[in-house]
């Protein structure tokens, strides 16, 4: 499109100097790491972009049979490349107090030539990366907080309790999404906005302000091959869903299912949905998949300010006490009606089915 042609947006840029009006003695310290991550954000979205050309597809290490990051997940070469790209990004500014990362087993210090800031930043550099050599939408989550006022006054670095807070606390969430066009939705506490970003001027423009998720939906999202190991109140909540019109619910509905967080995210903040991944029977010393750091909590944040819902399945998702830096976690989150619906049935008594024991598996009439 000519750019006499186009409409007037405002970039990210303006956007957040808007948002910063608000609040006369800001520094502007958070608009500019922000903006360090937007600038991550755009050298990762080229990366992916290149994809095979770039020689960045592949395991990270693979003639020495691939590196493991602390999740026990094989890291892909992109996955190394993109925490890079954010640890060099934000590090340098003066904004941050330290950071943690999916893929690092430790909370990132600050180097000494730098200054320190009052911010921490929590992120998944690059989410859904099984799908990277497959050309299937992935992308970057991040959390600002703010980090605990006795690391500000001593400059002390920073250890992973400092990073314990709950969602609630979170100062700002969004994620990137790497798609047929490159994506950075944001919360700064005041709704959801998402910028579409410009490659001929290089920049995020303001194309969907204030989005809202509808409370009501037809389409769930949930990986069905587990389904062997749900716990009772989600293999009733999917049954029903399944059986449609003619069940319970009165409505059909459909399943998608994409592997990829943020595009799963990102199609329910758009039209609703509710996706769910929740705690279940399958490794019982894991009490879910996703992160709470990096994935439940940021993309809560998005949800609650959106109209929609985040969840456990049994209770509010920003509420949770975090207890360790790479702590696991259920998560259901999308249409509020859903979500509420899915916490009522965990708290529901489980229906358990009498058996006339003469029938029993072992009865009076088995050997």
């Amino acid at each position: 499109m000519p750019l006499t042609n186009r409409p007037n947006r405002s970039t990210l840029t303006q956007f957040l100097i808007e948002e910063r009006r608000r609040f006369p003695s800001a520094s502007g310290d958070f608009n500019a790491l922000i903006l360090d991550v937007a600038l991550a954000c755009k050298a990762i979205a080229r990366a992916v972009a290149f994809g095979e050309l770039g020689g960045v597809m592949g395991n990270h290490a693979a003639e020495e049979g691939g590196s493991v990051n602390v999740q026990g997940e094989t890291q892909k070469k992109l996955d190394v490349l993109s925490n890079d790209v954010f640890i060099r990004r934000t590090e340098w500014a003066g904004n941050l107090a330290g950071m943690a990362s999916e893929e690092m087993d430790l909370p990132y210090q600050i180097p000494g030539q730098y200054p320190r800031g009052k911010y921490l930043i929590v992120f998944d550099p690059l989410d859904g990366s099984s799908n990277i050599d497959v050309n299937v939408s992935v992308g970057s989550i991040f959390s600002i907080l703010r980090a605990p006022q006795e690391v500000i006054d001593s400059g002390r670095d920073v250890v992973d309790a400092d990073f314990f807070q709950p969602g609630a606390q979170q100062l700002a969430a969004g994620y990137a999404l790497y798609g047929p066009t490159t994506m950075l939705v944001l919360t700064v506490g005041d709704g959801v906005n998402a910028f579409t970003l410009d490659p001929t001027l290089g920049e995020f423009m303001l194309t969907h302000p204030k989005l809202m998720i509808p409370q009501d939906t037809h389409e769930f999202a949930i990986n069905a091959s587990n389904s062997r190991f749900w716990e009772a109140p989600v293999k009733r909540y999917v049954d029903e869903c399944l059986a449609g019109s003619t069940g319970p619910r009165d409505k059909d509905f459909n399943m998608r299912w994409i592997a990829s967080m943020v595009a799963e995210a990102h199609r329910i903040l758009m039209r609703g949905g509710v996706f769910l991944y929740p705690r279940d029977n399958k490794d019982p010393a894991k009490p879910g998949r996703l992160r709470l750091l990096y994935e439940a909590n940021p993309i809560g944040m998005i949800m609650e300010q959106a109209g929609g819902r985040a969840s456990t399945g049994e209770k509010p998702m920003l509420g949770v006490q975090p207890t360790s830096l790479h702590q696991r976690i259920g998560l259901v989150f999308g249409s509020k009606n859903e979500v509420d619906r899915i916490e009522r049935y965990h708290a529901e008594p489980v229906k358990v089915e009498l058996k006339n024991p003469l029938f029993a598996e072992r009865s009076l009439f088995r050997d």
